[in-house]
């Protein structure tokens, strides 16, 4: 299955494996990636799903580079660099760059609240005038639930007015499909990502570029399906199947309930584990899981 041009399309938040001292692993992480790569996906690792939050700079380093030393394209990811420390999100983004990346994906600084508009605009300034490379394409992740930093439709016309060609889409992760619809209209060309794919049809129609979601770890390919065929009569269809997966996962601690599937479908109980705060899926819950999934036409 080949993929879509450069990051449009579908990209996965890919789940990053832990070894028994909660150490990340490469090996099982290039191996997964290969997979979905495989099905034409993209990859956006150390979002949310990745448990991005919970590593270090320098584990995400490691990680990004063993993705390129296994030879998989990094035009088509878009890693997570946005960091409450500013030197952080620097570093991540530099690293991204030299790399070959095709993007980053970068949340605001999310722990100081009510922040101005003022303020978010210079920290993703800074960052953008401190790693100083024509190449770096900037993806802002706006997540208001996680985050409680929104990312307005003036902040984004501010970064494109100083920073174009640079600041060049969006992951919109808040479920608000008139906000969705309205940077669609607002920002013509500039790449608006699903973060459900709840909303793959009604985005695509609005001129979207995609969708990011963390189940295109399990059911990315549907996903791409729906992108590729969204202007063809089938498309309601399609679109109603995965709202039917989606209704399943939203049942379940997300990130435990994808590695739990991932470490059935590959044999390997390892990739069962997540780092604390959050704790694994109860051995007894895979079986409803797995019932509910099938019931809903995905094989787990």
């Amino acid at each position: 299955m080949t993929s879509q041009s450069g990051l449009d399309g579908v990209l996965a938040p890919i789940l990053t494996p832990f070894r028994d001292d909660l150490t990340p692993d490469p090996v099982r992480f290039v191996a997964l990636a290969r997979i979905l790569m495989d099905q034409g996906l993209g990859l956006a690792p150390f979002g949310t799903t990745s448990e991005g939050n919970s590593l270090g700079v320098d584990e995400k380093i490691v990680l990004l580079d063993a993705l390129v030393e296994a030879g998989l394209d990094p035009g088509r990811m878009m890693p997570g660099t946005g960091c409450c420390a500013l030197s952080d999100s620097v570093r991540l983004s530099a690293q991204a760059v030299k790399r070959g990346c095709g993007g980053v994906l970068m949340l605001p600084p999310f722990y100081y609240k009510t922040v101005s508009e003022d303020g978010l605009f210079r920290s993703f300034a800074e960052t953008i005038e401190r790693v100083g490379d024509s190449r770096l394409r900037v993806y802002l992740y706006h997540f208001p639930q996680q985050s409680q930093i929104p990312i307005t439709l003036d902040l984004i016309e501010r970064l494109l007015a100083a920073y174009p060609g640079i600041v060049v889409g969006v992951k919109d992760s808040s479920g608000d499909l008139a906000n969705m619809e309205a940077m669609c209209r607002r920002f013509p060309g500039f790449k608006v990502f699903a973060g459900t794919e709840r909303l793959i049809l009604p985005v695509m129609r609005a001129g979207g570029a995609g969708c990011i979601s963390a189940n295109a770890n399990i059911h990315g390919a549907a996903m791409l399906d729906l992108v590729r065929r969204w202007r063809q009569p089938e498309a309601e269809a399609l679109q109603k199947g995965l709202e039917g997966f989606r209704a399943v996962m939203e049942g379940v601690p997300l990130i435990a309930a994808l590695k739990a599937i991932t470490a059935r479908r590959l044999g390997d109980d390892c990739w069962r584990r997540v780092r604390p705060p959050l704790t694994d899926l109860p051995v007894g819950k895979d079986a409803e899981l797995v019932g509910r999934l099938q019931a809903a036409g995905v094989a787990a």
